[in-house]
């Protein structure tokens, strides 16, 4: 061991020490030993990430990618650290992003072999700067270059992960609004270092998950972060140009990054974390970790400078010795839970689409959103879609049983919706138990005893009947402990004024984004059906289709195809493959070339109840719709004008002819389902119910 290392761990040991003493002094025993707490945590090694750690090689002249009209400037602050440099620059260049970028490694007066280094990198930008400055010298000196849309700020201890800047990049498309991105910082033992700041009321910070897994629930979501740390953001360089880059009364450095967000939070925008860009930072490499000595120092004195200029905002803040997790929930934003048997797939069936889009307009309306599946499993990438959006998502082994998990977190809830009353039933005491403030709301999706008890009618089982009659039984019992009730027509809310006449019922029915309408008339041809065959209805329709409708409709349209999609495909419906023109395609993740290239959708449901999500995505595209009367129940149809209805089967295969040659009858119904899925089935259509049963908006005004 030499002396160096000798000082190394002398200067880390009285750095904790005196850390430790200001905490105590500031924060309190308690806060101080959680803290403390976190930073021994154990995190096993499947609850941290396979991470990319370029090899430790000599230095020979490579590549880093370079576009000649980059969307993002990645600027790169340097002062010696050479190995450290050219580890990031090597995992650029491994693991290069799809989007166009270029790369300026701003020099601050290095004295190692930086400098000759890095001028024999092929595509790099190199600008040396004439005398040190510090970080934010440096940082100013590279946004001046920068030509992109975006400006990346990215420490050079840091070893970018796969698809680190994609992601970055990805919530500026995905969140309008944002004015800064932060990535997931990661330790190199793959344990978390940050997933955004806090900044408490005094102008202190803590790293938010700071030694915990990066795959807890808790930081797995895009969310609102107090800060972003400077290691790795990025910003449109407009907004850095309009802030007049990074405030130089911070020089050298610290606490330029959080005045930064908390400028850029004053603008109107918002600064989001974003845990699918992920860096691995060896924090302390270049600057040390010791508050009373090197740069470091600087921390403390920039503090006071910070607090001093943001004092009206800085009251807002959790107070110094507030507990982490709870600094890091929203502030003034109602909590919702939901809770559905399953994680939603939108592009496998109709409910799951409804649900998505409900969170979407929960967070629209400023909710702080929470889900978790019935059977708390993590499911991929339908899982990972939700945390992207920016919803919590909850899932074993992190939500141990669910008595654990509402006995903790059930006090901060405002509102629950509970899909499906046999999920509703389980959850009901427990419920009522941990979160007796919270709204308590139940979502039948559909009702499921008045679609059972059709489909005994039309099967004429007596059996299935009486199965019918015990799921009513349940399911209005469900309604009549709930605090209200979600149906998705008014022919079930009319139901329920009989069956449950006392009951709070409201209506919120398919929820649709709506597109651009899809191609004309004749850029397309062919039929499609879509629907998931673990629902009855759908297995029943097919088949009912395909052996009394088609074989009468081939005659008149010998040449045109049946597109049948959908997951789960029982072995009597993929017997049907080849026979006489239909195709069975099972699941398909992407439905956009059958939704814009199909002429016409059928809907050929014998039974069912609620809103057929099926019928209103072919008319959010422009794709006119032949379907039965039960399938379009409760939808404010017109036959004729919006949909052709027939419930035969030769009114049905007519329909299908008329339809699919008459150009002027296929843009009539075109255009007016579409303007019917926006008057009723788009998100706005959905709002006013949300506002007043989820956010209870009945008793005082947003």
């Amino acid at each position: 061991m030499t002396l160096a290392d000798l000082r190394f761990l002398f200067d880390r040991a009285t750095g904790l020490a005196w850390r430790g003493l200001t905490s105590l002094r500031t924060r309190g025993w308690r806060a101080s030993w959680q803290r403390v707490l976190k930073q021994f945590h154990r995190v096993p090694a499947h609850q941290r990430p396979a991470l990319y750690l370029p090899a430790a090689e000599p230095f020979a002249p490579f590549a880093v990618p370079a576009s000649t009209d980059p969307r993002a400037s990645i600027v790169i602050p340097v002062y010696n650290q050479f190995a450290f440099t050219l580890a990031c620059l090597r995992a650029i260049a491994a693991h290069p992003p799809a989007a166009g970028i270029e790369i300026i490694v701003v020099d601050d007066g290095s004295s190692d072999e930086t400098g000759a280094s890095l001028r024999q990198l092929e595509g790099l930008h190199y600008h040396r700067r004439a005398e040190n400055g510090g970080f934010i010298a440096a940082c100013n000196d590279g946004a001046a270059l920068a030509r992109g849309e975006y400006l990346v700020f990215l420490n050079n201890d840091t070893v970018p992960q796969p698809g680190w800047l994609d992601a970055l990049l990805r919530t500026f498309d995905e969140h309008p609004g944002t004015g800064l991105a932060g990535a997931q910082l990661l330790y190199p033992d793959g344990r978390l270092q940050e997933a955004g700041g806090i900044v408490f009321a005094d102008g202190s910070g803590w790293n938010h998950g700071r030694f915990e897994s990066p795959l807890d629930p808790r930081f797995a979501f895009v969310r609102e972060a107090d800060y972003l740390s400077g290691a790795a953001i990025a910003l449109p360089c407009e907004v850095f140009s309009q802030l007049g880059g990074f405030d130089t009364r911070y020089a050298p450095a610290y606490y330029e990054d959080t005045d930064l967000a908390f400028a850029i939070r004053k603008l109107g925008l918002k600064t989001l974390y974003q845990p699918a860009a992920r860096v691995v930072h060896d924090e302390g490499a270049t600057s040390g970790t010791d508050l009373n000595q090197g740069p470091k120092a600087y921390q403390v004195r920039n503090q006071n400078i910070f607090a001093d200029k943001w004092r009206d905002a800085l009251a807002g803040q959790y107070p110094l010795g507030t507990g982490p997790d709870d600094a890091a929930l929203p502030k003034g934003r109602q909590t919702v839970l939901i809770i559905d048997a399953l994680t939603p797939q939108p592009d496998r069936d109709s409910g799951s689409l409804r649900l998505v889009n409900l969170m979407r307009l929960l967070r629209e309306e400023g909710a702080h959103v929470v889900f978790m599946a019935a059977d708390r499993q993590h499911i991929g990438a339908p899982t990972q879609t939700l945390q992207q959006m920016g919803v919590e998502v909850w899932h074993g082994p992190h939500a141990r049983g669910w008595p654990a998990w509402l006995r903790e977190h059930g006090p901060r809830l405002d509102t629950v919706m509970v899909c499906r009353h046999y999920v509703m039933r389980e959850m009901l005491p427990l419920l009522r138990l941990h979160a007796p403030q919270a709204r308590v709301v139940f979502d039948t999706v559909d009702l499921h005893y008045l679609r059972e008890r059709r489909g005994a009618e039309v099967a004429g089982d007596t059996a299935l009947l009486r199965a019918a009659e015990r799921t009513r039984a349940l399911e209005l019992d469900v309604i009549a402990h709930s605090d209200a009730t979600l149906v998705v027509s008014s022919v079930e809310r009319e139901l329920l004024a009989i069956d449950a006449p006392d009951a709070r019922v409201e209506i919120l029915s398919n929820l649709h984004r709506v597109p651009a309408a899809g191609p004309g008339f004749e850029a397309r041809r062919d039929l499609m059906f879509v629907g998931g065959f673990r629902h009855p209805p759908n297995v029943d329709a097919v088949r009912w289709f395909v052996g009394e409708v088609w074989p009468r409709m081939r005659t008149a349209l010998p040449d045109m195809r049946f597109h049948c999609i959908g997951g789960d495909v029982p072995d009597e419906i993929r017997a049907l493959h080849g026979h006489d023109g239909v195709e069975i395609h099972g699941h398909v993740p992407d439905l956009s070339p059958f939704l814009d290239g199909t002429r016409l959708a059928v809907a050929p449901l014998r039974y069912g109840a609620g809103v057929k999500g099926k019928v209103n995505q072919s008319m959010a595209h422009g794709q006119p719709v032949i379907a039965t009367s039960c399938a379009v129940e409760g939808m404010h149809l017109r036959d004729g004008i919006d949909v052709l209805v027939a419930d035969t089967p030769e009114a049905f295969a007519d329909a299908v002819v008329r339809a699919y040659r008459d150009g002027r009858l296929w843009q009539t119904l075109a255009t007016h389902a579409r303007a019917n899925v926006e008057r009723h089935f788009s998100l706005d259509a959905g709002r006013d119910v949300v506002r007043r049963v989820l956010l209870g908006y009945d008793d005082r005004q947003p």
